[in-house]
């Protein structure tokens, strides 16, 4: 397995990319992982996350709680497009993403924050989606 907010990441990611929902507002090579400044809009951008080591599990595993955040950049009638980014990722997230290579022990969105840019000249919105996971491995 690779190191686990990568993992996590990338099975989030790919769950956005299926989603018909997010897809319609959000091109692929918009949702990535990186910085949280956008450098084109609509944009969904995975921060790098943080990794609460829990333990061993059984059967010499590892388990770990992995927290990322999803930061939805848009602009134009920005508040009103990422909103409605917003509704599609949780709902494309409410079913928990499929895993390679390690499980998903619990899968939760626990907190959505919506932003405007305090220069009304600028039209864009931001809003930041919480995920946090359990997951686990076996090396």
């Amino acid at each position: 397995m690779i190191e686990p907010t990568v993992a996590l990441r990338t099975a989030i990611r790919a769950a956005l990319i299926a989603s018909p929902e997010v897809s319609a507002l959000v091109p692929a090579a918009h949702i990535r992982a990186g910085s949280t400044r956008p450098d084109n809009f609509p944009m969904i951008i995975m921060s790098d996350g943080q990794t609460e080591f829990l333990g061993n599990a059984s059967g010499s595993q590892y388990v770990a709680r992995v927290f990322l955040d999803l930061h939805i950049w848009s602009v134009d009638d920005g508040a009103d497009t990422a909103k409605a980014i917003g509704f599609a990722v949780c709902n494309a997230l409410k079913e928990v993403p499929a895993a390679s290579g390690f499980a998903i022990d619990e899968f939760s969105l626990p907190a959505v924050h919506w932003m405007r840019d305090p220069d009304p000249a600028l039209s864009y919105a931001h809003g930041v989606i919480n995920v946090e996971a359990v997951i686990r491995w076996s090396i």
